[in-house]
C-alpha cells in the first residue's frame, strides 16, 4: 500500500466565525497569520496574493461566501441576500484565471438552492459547502500524489515551476504533492525549483515548503532550466495548472510554456497535476482563457525594494501563459491520468468523478 503523504506546512485554518490564513507575501522570512472576518478581507487576500494557488483560492473563496452570509445573518433576509450577492461579485473579480474560484462560487450557488428563507440555514449551508470543497481537495491531493508519483523516475532530476504544494492547495499539494509521494516511496529524486519570476514563488515558497519537510532542493533562475536539461540533469518536469481547456491546453504560471518547449527538445516529460475542478470543458482551447495581467511594479523592482528599471518604461506582466496540449505528457487528476492529452481523454477523467466534483 502506498504511504499516506503528510506535510508540516499549513496554509489556512477555519475558525467558528472567521478564517485564518498564512500570509504568503511575507514568506520565507516571516510566518504571519491573518484572521479574515469578512468577504471583503477574503477577496483582498486573494487579489493581493496573500492567498494564492488555484485549489487553495477555491477553498478560501468558499469560506468567503460563508463569511458574507455570517456577517449579514442578523440584518434581515433582504440584506442577507444582498450581502451574499455582493460578496460573490467581489470574489469573482479577485482573480480571473483560476477556474477553481468560479467552481467554488458555483458550489455555493447550488448549496443555497431550495433553501427556506432562514438566515441560519443559509449560513450553515455555506459553511458546510466550504468544508466539503476543502475535504474534496484534500482527498484529491492524496489521490493525485499516488497517480503522479508512479510517473516520476526512480532516480534523477525533477523540475518544478511556481509553487504547487500546501501553500497552493487545501491538502498536500498538486505537483509538489506528487514529489512528496515519490520521495516517500523511496525514489531518489533531485528537486530543482525554478525561482519563478517575477514574484519568486519557487524560491520563496516551494523551497521553503520542501525544506520544512526535509526534502532537499536546488533553486535556479527560470532561464537556467533548459541548460540543466541540456546537461542531462533533469529527467522530468511536474507543474500545476490554473485552468485546463477542453482540448488540454494548460494555463499555468507564466514561464510554464518555456519549460514545456525545453522538455520537448530534451525528451523530458512534462506532467501537469491538477484536481478535476481545474478542468474547464466550457472553454474550447487555450485562446479562450482569460490571462490576468498584473502591475508593472512586480517587474520593475525587487519585492518591497527600490525600482531597478527606468521610470516610465513600459511593462508586460502576464501572470500566466498557455501551454499547448501537445507539449504535455499527461494531465494527472484524482481519477487518473489523461494521456495523450486531448478532449476525449480529459472527458473520461471527468466522467469518472462523483457528480459534485465535476467542473463545468
Amino acid at each position: 500500500m502506498s504511504p499516506t503523504v503528510t506535510s508540516r506546512v499549513r496554509a489556512f485554518e477555519p475558525l467558528p466565525d472567521a478564517l485564518r490564513v498564512l500570509d504568503q507575501r511575507l514568506l520565507p522570512r516571516e510566518e504571519k497569520w491573518l484572521t479574515l472576518r469578512t468577504v471583503d478581507e477574503v477577496a483582498d487576500a486573494i487579489r493581493t496574493l496573500c492567498v494564492r494557488g488555484a485549489p487553495l483560492i477555491g477553498g478560501v473563496t468558499a469560506y468567503g461566501m460563508w463569511l458574507a452570509a455570517l456577517r449579514a445573518r442578523d440584518a434581515g433576509l433582504p440584506s442577507l441576500r444582498e450581502a451574499v450577492a455582493r460578496g460573490r461579485k467581489q470574489l469573482a473579480e479577485s482573480r480571473p484565471t483560476a477556474v477553481n474560484l468560479f467552481y467554488a462560487l458555483s458550489r455555493a450557488d447550488r448549496a443555497l438552492e431550495g433553501l427556506r428563507d432562514d438566515a441560519d440555514a443559509w449560513v450553515a449551508a455555506l459553511r458546510a459547502c466550504a468544508d466539503e470543497v476543502v475535504r474534496e481537495d484534500v482527498a484529491a491531493c492524496q489521490a493525485m500524489a499516488q497517480h503522479g508519483a508512479a510517473l516520476l523516475p526512480d532516480e534523477g532530476g525533477v523540475l518544478t515551476h511556481c509553487n504547487t504544494g500546501v501553500l497552493a492547495t487545501c491538502g498536500i499539494g498538486s505537483a509538489l504533492g506528487v514529489v512528496r509521494a515519490a520521495v516517500a516511496m523511496g525514489k531518489k529524486l533531485r528537486v530543482y525549483a525554478d525561482e519563478t519570476r517575477p514574484l519568486l514563488q519557487g524560491a520563496r515558497l516551494t523551497a521553503w515548503e520542501l525544506m520544512q519537510d526535509g526534502i532537499e532542493c536546488t533553486v535556479l533562475p527560470d532561464g537556467a532550466a533548459a541548460h540543466l536539461m541540456w546537461r542531462g540533469k533533469i529527467q522530468a518536469a511536474v507543474v500545476g495548472a490554473d485552468r485546463v481547456a477542453a482540448n488540454g491546453d494548460v494555463a499555468n504560471k507564466v514561464g510554464t510554456y518555456s519549460v514545456a518547449l525545453a522538455c520537448r527538445q530534451h525528451q523530458a516529460p512534462l506532467w501537469v497535476v491538477c484536481p478535476l475542478s481545474t478542468l474547464d470543458p466550457a472553454t474550447v482551447d487555450g485562446r479562450g482563457i482569460t490571462i490576468e495581467e498584473r502591475g508593472a511594479h512586480e517587474v520593475t523592482g525587487a519585492l518591497g525594494g527600490p525600482s531597478w528599471a527606468p521610470d516610465g518604461v513600459r511593462v508586460f506582466n502576464p501572470a500566466f501563459d498557455v501551454t499547448p496540449a501537445d507539449l504535455v505528457a499527461g494531465v494527472v487528476t484524482e481519477t487518473g491520468v489523461a494521456r495523450p492529452v486531448n478532449h476525449a481523454s480529459l472527458a473520461v477523467l471527468r466522467r469518472a468523478a462523483p457528480s459534485a466534483s465535476r467542473s463545468g
